[in-house]
């Protein structure tokens, strides 16, 4: 994906997150996606999506540990 994609792909993800039916998982393996492909192509991160993308990422791991 080139820097334009990225950044729709990013737009249309923050729409989604909005929805309150949406699936938390989902999400955070489609941001990690997008941020990697963007740490791949040595794109500025934004920096609240890096830290939402932690956030996330110690949720579900502690969640994962309870199953």
């Amino acid at each position: 994906m080139d820097e334009l994609e990225l950044e729709v792909a990013l737009s249309l993800l923050l729409g989604q997150m909005e929805d309150p039916g949406a699936d938390d998982r989902e999400i955070f393996l489609k941001l990690s996606g997008l941020l990697n492909a963007m740490r791949a192509q040595g794109l500025p991160l934004p920096d609240d999506l890096v830290e939402m993308e932690r956030g996330m990422g110690a949720e579900f791991a502690i969640d994962k540990g309870k199953a």
